[in-house]
């Protein structure tokens, strides 16, 4: 860092968060009544990220929307505020200045963003699918047998970790130390320790690929024209890491809670059952996995909408609390993308097609190898991990009745058992009765409700 560091408790001068601040670091299970409530204030509201780190938290969608297309007035770069922080500050690896796409502005987050995209576009989506349900598979054989599990740790904590590593080339051992450094940091628990544990274990992922590389995304970044630095490759990958492990675990756990405790996702044929799709699109806008995020930096004090908000100081994005604006007015969410799960402008996620794949193949397959699964605790018992970034659970445990899971054919639907394309759903559920006995009302609705979807 750059300067001497402002105490930690003393907010810069002018700060309209000083003296009535909302300590956003402890926001956990009461999330959508606090966001409700912030909103009552104002669109702005002033919060602290950390005990003595405060922020200006944008809770409307408009000017939500504002500060997210203004890259001029709202810069990404956060160096001026880096100054005013100490250096064990726990929101500052999550935060501070790296050479990516998403701390960048003008021509260079452009320079940035370029090899990112164009190496993400050479993914094969068809091959990521396939080796999503795979990993799936694989997880679910592990606890199928047991009738019980918890869905984080035994599965939503570990396949984005399996796909990531595939996606980029990276050997188990490495994947391991940065998922742990990525969770440290989004928890703000031992973050500046979790931060070095990451930047190691990258650091020797892109050496590893400059030696040997591959058909992988780590390997094209390396090969792309705008010739990436080792650092900057680095800091790439830790960008993608940040949106592809942690925040996709928390949407493959939020999909599948809403989907075992909603009674819309159990209802009968003629009320209709809404899709997978439709849940992920339900909890982008009600429960995203990155609740509070998309910092913003003004290049001067601005006035907005009546609250100064000064030069350099973070400007917070709560995705969750804009999502959910009454000024929308609307019910409508299945197929509607308008959300900002994703942000919005210049510093759109450019991963969020891979994400919405991944995030639909694990639910899908998870409900399809186990339709008979219940929540093993009532939803309002789950626990969620405190911080002011994420919205993620401490388990999902489940109970169901134990299966024998093959691998190769676990929670597929064989070719006998699926009536001819375009039968109605009553006549899929009615064979899927036939061929695998009793079971429950909501199993034999999911597994219909998939089989007609896939083949009809």
């Amino acid at each position: 860092m750059n300067g001497d560091p402002s105490p930690a408790g003393t907010p810069p001068p002018g700060c309209p968060a000083h003296g009535d601040r909302y300590p956003l670091y402890q926001l956990a299970d009461e999330a959508p009544a606090v966001y409700e409530r912030l909103r009552a204030r104002g669109p702005i509201v002033p919060v602290d990220l950390s005990p003595g780190v405060p922020a200006s938290l944008v809770t409307g969608y408009n000017e939500a929307l504002r500060v997210l297309r203004d890259p001029t007035t709202f810069r990404k770069d956060p160096r001026g505020w880096q100054q005013t922080v100490p250096e064990d500050c726990p929101v500052l690896p999550l935060m501070m200045y790296r050479p990516n796409c998403r701390h960048a502005d003008g021509a260079a987050h452009s320079r940035l963003r370029l090899a990112v995209t164009d190496s993400l576009d050479r993914v094969d989506l068809f091959a990521l699918r396939g080796y999503v349900e795979k990993s799936a598979e694989i997880l679910i054989g592990r606890f199928a047998g047991r009738g019980a599990g918890d869905l984080v740790a035994d599965y939503a904590r570990v396949l984005p970790l399996l796909v990531f590593n595939e996606m980029f080339g990276c050997p188990p051992d490495i994947g391991d130390r940065l998922v742990q450094g990525m969770s440290g940091i989004f928890d703000t628990v031992n973050a500046k320790q979790s931060n070095e544990i990451m930047r190691d274990a990258v650091l020797e992922l892109v050496r590893l690929k400059r030696r040997e590389p591959a058909q992988d995304v780590t390997s094209w970044l390396a090969e792309h024209p705008v010739e990436l630095t080792d650092e900057e490759m680095m800091h790439q990958i830790l960008t993608l890491l940040g949106a592809g492990t942690e925040p996709l675990q928390n949407l493959i756990v939020n999909g599948l809670r809403l989907l075992l405790s909603d009674e819309r996702f159990a209802g009968d044929l003629s009320g209709g059952n809404l899709q997978v799709e439709d849940a992920l699109d339900e909890i982008l806008w009600t429960d995203p996995p990155l609740a509070n995020f998309a910092m913003t930096y003004p290049a001067e004090d601005v006035d907005f909408r009546g609250v100064t908000l000064p030069k350099d100081q973070p400007v917070v994005i709560s995705l969750a609390a804009a999502n959910t604006d009454p000024a929308l007015a609307t019910d409508h969410r299945g197929g509607n993308r308008a959300h900002l799960s994703w942000s919005a402008g210049p510093h759109t996620c450019p991963a969020q097609g891979q994400a919405r794949l991944i995030a639909s193949a694990a639910i899908e397959k998870v409900l399809d190898a186990l339709p008979d699964m219940e929540l093993a605790v009532p939803a309002h018992m789950l626990k969620w991990r405190p911080g002011p970034f994420h919205r993620a659970l401490h388990s999902l445990p489940v109970n169901f009745p134990p299966v024998a899971v093959t691998r190769g054919d676990a929670a597929s639907t064989p070719a006998a058992d699926v009536p001819a394309p375009k039968a109605g759903l009553a006549a899929v559920l009615s064979a899927r009765r036939s061929a695998h006995g009793p079971t429950s009302r909501l199993g034999h609705l999911r597994r219909a409700t998939r089989s007609w979807l896939r083949h009809g």
